[in-house]
């Protein structure tokens, strides 16, 4: 080949390289986000495959089981009281002076590898106790629901035990993953999900097929498991036994009651009135209008939320770069990045949402038998997209939340709180009703009153914080 094609070949593909550099620069993507993005477009790629699999596979009484344990699990978030959130961001401030060895041990400045030491023997040992709590919570809630429920031939108490068993020992490894966020280790614990929710989609997929039924869930969380422990145990063992190995004098101690409780009691209550705001749709349903409609309804919140938290892994990544620009006050880059992010995001959720309801839409146009039968197992076009509408104005909150607490303070917990009393009463009070009456419930309650208050107290907090900088 002629020298002169050699360099139009070669200049030809540098452009093409720098053309999508630019691209996914003003995308905000970095490795953590490309494998977090890909975690969500995963799961989302594969709720299709998933929902077909189950309504040929599953009776709709037994969906409604499936989904409704999925819900039920959600009460790890609640026994947890968004510990997680505190780690990371407290984490994320001591790692502002600390760095990574080319033999993975911690190292920087003594006083600081010194606090995160002692944070991290503080939470393993927090984490095994709300572990156990998660157990028993858990497991008695799961038992007094379906033990309720009229005989509908589904054997559920012995998958329900173990797979609750399964998830405690996830929760307890939460107190390692949270602060190997907060140590900027977001690439490889995102990449480690990206595994997760591959290798839990197809073992899940492998399982029904089957005929494993409402075990499928259970080896799924077997595998999640297995995942955490290489992570921690193998991935990052060196990290955390250089951590162990430090010695915590009396001086350049991390005090609990300035540097945690503060933050932690705020998330606390967050945590406890969200759960209740935000996943009781389905067990709602389930208890007033029977096992096939939760089905229904759980499938497409799965859905849904699965697609919000695509997109708000553009921010979550992000947490604890927020963490350390808020430690170092470096506030113009922290608000240009927060801009971006969240338009990016919003705008993500946005078309995902709109794409969804199409084929909400194009399903129950077409005359096959498996789209009809996948219809059925999803809510109606008036619901979806009520549901849709909703999680859309809830990011922004979310996004606001994430900004405040890299400051390690949250002024944003008495306005969630009570708008997350309201949002639950709202969802109650219209699940009595229909699908329909909660999702308006949901919709109302979050754009004409926590939206709105969230933006106000965001935007007084942002210029607060400014102005004592």
């Amino acid at each position: 080949m002629p020298e002169c094609d050699r360099t139009a070949d070669y200049e030809s593909s540098t452009s093409r390289r720098s053309r999508l550099r630019r691209l996914v620069n003003r995308f905000e993507v970095d490795r953590a986000t490309f494998y977090a993005v890909s975690a969500r477009a995963w799961q989302v790629a594969a709720g299709p495959v998933s929902m077909v699999v189950i309504a040929l596979w599953f009776r709709p009484e037994l969906q409604g089981y499936y989904y409704t344990f999925a819900s039920l699990l959600a009460i790890q978030g609640l026994v947890e009281l968004g510990l997680h959130v505190v780690i990371l961001n407290v984490a994320s401030h001591e790692w502002a002076q600390l760095s990574l060895e080319p033999d993975g041990a911690a190292a920087g400045d003594e006083g600081a590898k010194t606090r995160l030491a002692q944070l991290v023997r503080f939470v393993t040992r927090t984490y095994g106790l709300i572990a156990l709590v998660f157990v028993v919570v858990a497991g008695v809630a799961g038992f007094l629901l379906f033990r309720g429920r009229p005989d509908d031939g589904v054997n559920w108490s012995a998958p329900w035990l173990t797979l609750v068993v399964m998830n405690g020992g996830v929760v307890w490894l939460w107190s390692r993953t949270a602060v190997l966020e907060g140590c900027n280790q977001v690439a490889v614990v995102h990449g480690v999900r990206l595994a997760q929710a591959m290798t839990g989609s197809v073992v899940v997929w492998s399982c029904i097929v089957l005929g494993a039924g409402l075990w499928a869930l259970v080896a799924s969380a077997a595998a999640r498991l297995i995942w955490d422990v290489w992570l921690v145990f193998v991935k990052h063992g060196p990290f955390f036994a250089s951590l162990r190995n430090t010695s915590i004098g009396e001086s350049n101690r991390l005090d609990w009651r300035t540097d945690i409780w503060p933050l932690q009691w705020r998330v606390a209550t967050r945590a406890i009135v969200g759960y209740f705001a935000l996943n009781l749709f389905t067990p709602i349903i389930f208890h007033y209008h029977g096992a096939a409609e939760a089905g229904r309804t759980g499938m497409t919140w799965t859905a849904l939320t699965a697609l919000e938290a695509a997109a708000f892994a553009w921010m979550q990544t992000r947490t604890a770069r927020f963490g350390m620009l808020a430690a170092k006050r470096e506030f113009a880059e922290f608000d240009r990045i927060f801009r971006r992010l969240t338009a990016v995001s919003t705008g993500v959720l946005i078309g995902g949402s709109v794409l969804f309801c199409a084929a909400v839409v194009l399903l129950n146009a077409i005359p096959v038998s498996l789209a009809e039968k996948l219809a059925d197992r999803l809510l109606p076009i008036g619901p979806t997209t009520l549901f849709c509408s909703g999680l859309v104005l809830f990011h922004l909150p979310k996004c606001q939340n994430i900004y405040v607490q890299a400051h390690k303070q949250d002024p944003l917990m008495l306005p969630a709180v009570v708008m997350s009393v309201v949002i639950a009463l709202a969802v109650w009070w219209g699940g009595r009703i229909s699908v329909t009456g909660e999702a308006w419930g949901y919709l109302i309650a979050v754009g004409a009153l926590y939206l709105p208050v969230s933006t106000l107290v965001w935007n007084w907090f942002r210029h607060r914080s400014r102005d004592e900088g």
